[in-house]
């Protein structure tokens, strides 16, 4: 499966924007999804992820409240919609598929490119 993310842009901090991956290929049905981010000269850290059935869904706490990930698996297609950004959110964002959901980057494959989130002061 391949994955492809996108909707980051350039908000002001407090603002709203909603991450869409898609994955081609195959289903992503059966899979837990991920979304992970990267600051400049940071290592990739968790941000939210989900299982396959849609009914469990996990965050780092600094996102809790702010970030709501969900998934519609017939259109393949995962969401992340961040509200009240931050500053700290700028980042590249990924998203990625597992075989369970999960807040450890190991399980997680089929990285997809990352779009990049720049919330300004």
């Amino acid at each position: 499966v391949q994955l492809q993310a996108s909707g980051g842009g350039l908000v002001q901090a407090g603002g709203s924007l909603r991450l869409t991956c898609a994955a081609s290929g195959r289903t992503f049905s059966g899979y837990a999804m991920g979304w992970f981010r990267q600051a400049p000269g940071k290592a990739r850290e968790f941000v939210a992820s989900i299982n396959w059935r849609g009914d469990h869904t996990y965050y780092r706490d600094s996102v809790k409240g702010r970030f709501t990930i969900s998934r519609d698996n017939a259109k393949n297609t995962e969401y992340l919609q961040m509200n009240s950004l931050k500053p700290e959110d700028t980042a590249v964002y990924y998203c990625a598929t597992a075989p369970y959901a999960t807040n450890v980057v190991d399980p997680y494959t089929n990285w997809g490119q990352g779009t990049l989130v720049t919330v300004s002061s």
